[in-house]
C-alpha cells in the first residue's frame, strides 16, 4: 500500500501545477505529465504483485464521515483493474503530450491536465475502496472529472450537449447506486464491504440490490438500452480521453457489478439469465449500428457497447455455473468475462489512440475522407491492424483468448442443461465477431488502403515517437496475451 499511494502521490503532483494562476507553459504541461505517468507506472507493481500471488494489501485512515471508513484494500479482484488502469492512463498521458498542443492556443491545458489527474485518482480509490460511502464518492469524482473532459472543447454545441447527456446519465447511475447501498448497508448492519460480504441477511433483499446496481452500473458499462450517453460522449473528447473512457470508465461498472453480486452468498440462477440476455442484445446491437458510422470514433463507440456485452455474456454464464453448481462453467464464464475486461481496455485504448494519431494528422474523423494512410502511416496503421484483429476475437491475438474461454462456458453449460443456453452463447458470439470482421475490414480498408480521397489524406504525415510508444506497448500487450 505504500507504493500504491506513493503512485497516487506521484498522479496528483502531476496535477496541482495545473492550479497555478497563469498559463501554463509548455514544458511545464510536459512535467506534470511525466509525473502522472511516472505515478502510473509505480501503481502497477502493487496491482502486479498480488496478481501474482502477494497477500493482498489494505490501509486503514481516519476519516470524520458518518458510516464512512478511509480504508483501502488491493484483493486480486482490484488488482486486475488497477492493472488496466494504470496501463492505459499511462498510455493516454503520454499520447497526450503531443495530442494537446494542438489545443494550445485556444484551451487551457492546465485545465485538462487536473481532470485527467482526478480521473487516474478517483478510479485508482474505487477499485480499491472497502466503504460503500468512500466508493460513492470515488463514484462522484469519476464521474465530475469525466464531465469536465468530455466537455473540453466547450465551444462547441454538439459537444455541450454531450457532455449534459453523460451528466444525466451518470447522476441517474448514482441515484440507483444509492438506494442499492443504503439496502446493503441496512441488512449488513454496516456499511463496510467486508461486513457485507458473506452475509446471509442479504439474501432476503437480493432482488431489488440486483436490479438496482444492475441499472446503475450499467449506465456507467454502456448496457443497452441504458447505452444513449456513450456513442455522444466518445466523438465529442478528445481522443486520449475516450481511450481512457472506453478502456478504464465505463469498466468500472463491470467492476462495481461483480464486487456486489461478490458479497451475495448465495443468489438464484435468473440473474445470470438476465446478465446473458443483456449481453446478447448489447453484443449484437452493438456490432450492427457500429457498421453504420462513417466517424471512426464513433464506430468505436458502439463497439464498446458491443464488447461490454460479450463481457455480459462471460459474467452471466459465471453466475448460472455458480447458481447451478457447475463450477467448471463458472470458472470459464468468470475468467472469460473478467479476462475480456482487461483484453477489451487494451486493444480499445489502442483502437481510440489510431483514431487520434489519424485525426492529429488529417484534422478529420470521417473515413470515407481518408484513404492510402498506410504509405503515409505506416507504424500508426500497423497499430491500428492489431488493434483490429485484436478486437475480431480472432488468433493469435487477445481478444481470442477470453472469447474462447466465454465459447467453452456455453458449450459445458449447453452439454450440461439443454441446448437452450448452448444458442443463448455459441451462435451470439459468433454472429458478433462475424459482423465485427466485416465492421473492421472496411474501417481499416477505407482508411489506410487504396488512394487519398482528400488533401488532408495525401497530405498525412507519421505521428511522433510520444504517440507511437503507447499505441506500440498496447500493441505489443495484445499480442503478448494472445501468444503467450
Amino acid at each position: 500500500m505504500d507504493l500504491f499511494l506513493v503512485a497516487l502521490s506521484l498522479v496528483a503532483l502531476g496535477g496541482l501545477g495545473s492550479l497555478i494562476p497563469r498559463r501554463a507553459r509548455p514544458w511545464e504541461f510536459a512535467v506534470g505529465s511525466g509525473l502522472m505517468i511516472l505515478g502510473c507506472a509505480v501503481g502497477l507493481v502493487p496491482a502486479i504483485q498480488v496478481l501474482c500471488g502477494s497477500p493482498a494489501a489494505s490501509l486503514q485512515l481516519p476519516w470524520g464521515v458518518p458510516g464512512g471508513e478511509m480504508k483501502l484494500a488491493i484483493d486480486p479482484l482490484s488488482a486486475l483493474f488497477l492493472l488496466l488502469h494504470f496501463i492505459v492512463s499511462g498510455a493516454a498521458v503520454t499520447f497526450g503530450i503531443p495530442y494537446f498542443e494542438r489545443y494550445a492556443k485556444e484551451y487551457s491545458l492546465k485545465y485538462a491536465q487536473f481532470f485527467l489527474s482526478a480521473l487516474i485518482i478517483s478510479l485508482a480509490l474505487l477499485f480499491t475502496a472497502q466503504n460503500a460511502i468512500l466508493f460513492l464518492v470515488s463514484w462522484e469524482m469519476m464521474s465530475l472529472s469525466v464531465f469536465f473532459l468530455v466537455i473540453f472543447e466547450d465551444r462547441n454545441e454538439k459537444v455541450q450537449k454531450a457532455g449534459i447527456l453523460n451528466l444525466i446519465m451518470t447522476h441517474t447511475a448514482t441515484l440507483c447506486l444509492f438506494a442499492a447501498f443504503l439496502l446493503l448497508g441496512r441488512a449488513a448492519g454496516s456499511f463496510s464491504f467486508s461486513e457485507m460480504t458473506g452475509n446471509a441477511a442479504l439474501v432476503y433483499v437480493g432482488a431489488p440490490i440486483f436490479l438496482l446496481s444492475l441499472t446503475g452500473f450499467g449506465i456507467k458499462a454502456g448496457f443497452m438500452p441504458l447505452h444513449i450517453w456513450l456513442q455522444e460522449a466518445h466523438p465529442a473528447a478528445p481522443s486520449p480521453v475516450s481511450a481512457l473512457m472506453s478502456g478504464v470508465v465505463i469498466k468500472s461498472g463491470i467492476y462495481g457489478l461483480v464486487r456486489v453480486i461478490s458479497f451475495f452468498p448465495s443468489f438464484p440462477a435468473w440473474w445470470g439469465v438476465v446478465l446473458v440476455m443483456i449481453g446478447t442484445t448489447s453484443g449484437i446491437l452493438g456490432v450492427v449500428w457500429a457498421l453504420a458510422q462513417h466517424d471512426f470514433k464513433r464506430l468505436l463507440a458502439y463497439h464498446s457497447i458491443e464488447n461490454i456485452g460479450i463481457i455480459a455474456l462471460g459474467l452471466g454464464f459465471g453466475c448460472l455455473g455458480l447458481s447451478l453448481h457447475h463450477p467448471v462453467v463458472a470458472v470459464l464464464g468468470l475468467a472469460g468475462g473478467l479476462w475480456h475486461v482487461l483484453n477489451h481496455g487494451l486493444f480499445k485504448s489502442l483502437l481510440f489512440l489510431g483514431a487520434g494519431s489519424v485525426f492529429q494528422a488529417t484534422g478529420s474523423r470521417e473515413m470515407d475522407q481518408m484513404g492510402g494512410l498506410w504509405k503515409r502511416m505506416p507504424w500508426t496503421g500497423l497499430c491500428v491492424l492489431i488493434g483490429s484483429v485484436a478486437i475480431c476475437g480472432l488468433p493469435p491475438l487477445n481478444g481470442f483468448v477470453s472469447e474462447w474461454l466465454i465459447y467453452n462456458a456455453s458449450f459445458n453449460l449447453g452439454l450440461r442443461y439443454g441446448s437452450f443456453y448452448f444458442l443463448l452463447g455459441v451462435p451470439v458470439l459468433a454472429l458478433i465477431g462475424a459482423l465485427a470482421a466485416a465492421c473492421f475490414t472496411k474501417a481499416f480498408g477505407v482508411q489506410f488502403l487504396g488512394n487519398p480521397r482528400s488533401q488532408a489524406a495525401a497530405e498525412a504525415r507519421e505521428s511522433g515517437p510520444l504517440m507511437l510508444v503507447p499505441m506500440g506497448l498496447l500493441a505489443g500487450c495484445c499480442a503478448w496475451i494472445g501468444l503467450f
